[in-house]
């Protein structure tokens, strides 16, 4: 069966709810490689678009289904999924296209007459009801928010119902493009006026001095001019704070920890220019070789050293202590669904008391990793506690030779106000975020 953006996006959407991998794994695996720039363009957007939007057309098919969604096969609920979501928020598509795409999907497959023509007598009855302006469905919250309906109460019961409607409505639309301007090679208004010169609008951000927002750009991230130069990589604004934190940059050797691809490890290389040694640990194969190609292209690679393992392994093979230990660890990613946004769906509420006693087994060794007067940095996209402050509380309990300083020492002046009264970094998605972080910085005394 030849490929088809609409199809390509319906086997991406039944591998994920096959094995609840990361879609952007999955898309990177199974996406076909179109010769038109357009047709990769919708496929993602159909994936993401549908992942945002999953909630709601649910709920909608469930109205118009007279089979329960969850005794559907695969196939069939994402053929639904991706015919539905054209017909309810992509205007430019003709529905006879929508439509006809996600019913020859039923019939390539070989499945039965009966099933294409459910198919399609379904997302018929919804065009004709959209046409006629009947679809006016009063909503119940979970259907209206996208968003599973317990991670809606965990987040009602912390800010209240206007900014748990602001977190996920804004979850639910696709993130800017924010870049970390790479110093080292050129300041960042020097950037933006080439990107303007290019008819790319670029403007300063809002809260690290580093930053770029690319709010109108939706092209590839690798057809910017510079970015083989190296001359930034992608990375959000509350990301790139994180690194602030193990400021005043003194110098000496420093480990990131969980470095993932080397965004934070990169910003750390730039902020130092070269008075500082860096080791770079990620276990993940796929990610330690993404991390060495990024080094590479940023220009870093003679500064920063990388380790193949996990920082346990990494204890256990050397002696060495470090000045600064920053711990991006991993976590939940409630943060992070406005960029992820299968993240929703693929946690549950028993995960964040998993992924706490993961972080705090990093931070234990990553506090026998720092010197004495050294400071320890513990960041997380999560916005949830368990993560992140009862991580903190537990972890000083344990290690009284270290205690919390105040965030809003260490950051910029324009990031200030992000600092809670504990002296902690937050963040939360919304008007002026995309990401929702935090951080603390703690001293070894």
């Amino acid at each position: 069966m030849k490929q088809t953006p609409r199809s390509a996006a319906i086997d991406i959407l039944c591998e994920w709810q096959e094995t609840g991998q990361s879609i952007d794994l999955i898309k990177e695996r199974l996406a076909p490689s179109f010769s038109e720039p357009r047709d990769t363009q919708l496929t993602a957007a159909l994936v993401f678009g549908v992942l945002r939007q999953c909630g709601h057309l649910d709920w909608i098919l469930s109205k118009f289904s007279s089979h329960p969604l969850s005794k559907m096969k695969p196939l069939t609920l994402q053929a639904l999924r991706v015919g539905l979501y054209q017909l309810l928020y992509m205007d430019r598509i003709p529905a006879s296209a929508a439509i006809n795409e996600s019913v020859q999907v039923i019939k390539k497959n070989r499945q039965p007459k009966w099933l294409s023509g459910f198919v399609n007598g379904l997302l018929r009855n919804v065009s004709r009801k959209l046409e006629s302006s009947q679809m006016d469905f009063d909503l119940p919250l979970h259907a209206k928010l996208s968003h599973p309906q317990w991670l809606i109460d965990r987040w009602l019961k912390r800010w209240g119902q206007e900014k748990t409607e602001e977190i996920c409505l804004s979850n639910n639309t696709p993130a800017q493009l924010c870049l970390c301007v790479n110093t080292s090679r050129i300041e960042p208004d020097t950037l933006r006026h080439n990107f303007q010169q290019s008819g790319i609008q670029a403007d300063p951000g809002l809260f690290s001095p580093e930053a770029l927002i690319l709010r109108d750009y939706r092209g590839p991230v690798t057809n910017l001019p510079g970015f083989a130069e190296g001359l930034f990589q992608v990375q959000d604004e509350t990301a790139q704070l994180v690194v602030h934190l193990l400021s005043p940059f003194t110098p000496g050797n420093y480990l990131d920890g969980c470095a993932g691809l080397g965004g934070k490890t990169s910003l750390l290389a730039q902020k130092m220019r070269g008075n500082l040694s860096i080791t770079a640990v990620e276990p993940q194969a796929g990610r330690s070789s993404l991390l060495t190609e990024n080094l590479e292209r940023l220009g870093f690679s003679a500064q920063v050293t990388t380790f193949a393992g996990d920082i346990a392994s990494f204890h256990e093979q050397t002696d060495d202590l470090f000045t600064g230990v920053l711990i991006d660890a991993p976590c939940s990613g409630t943060g992070v669904i406005r960029r992820h946004p299968d993240i929703r769906w693929n946690r549950e509420p028993n995960d964040f008391l998993k992924f706490q006693q993961k972080q705090l087994n990093i931070l234990k060794t990553a506090a026998k990793l720092t010197k004495p007067n050294g400071a320890l940095v513990y960041a997380t996209c999560s916005m949830e506690p368990e993560e992140n402050e009862e991580v903190i509380t537990l972890f000083l309990k344990k290690q009284p030779e270290f205690h919390l300083e105040n965030a809003r020492d260490f950051l910029p002046g324009s990031a200030e106000k992000l600092v809670d009264e504990s002296g902690f970094l937050k963040t939360i998605p919304g008007k002026n975020c995309s990401d929702g972080f935090f951080a603390a910085r703690l001293r070894k005394t």
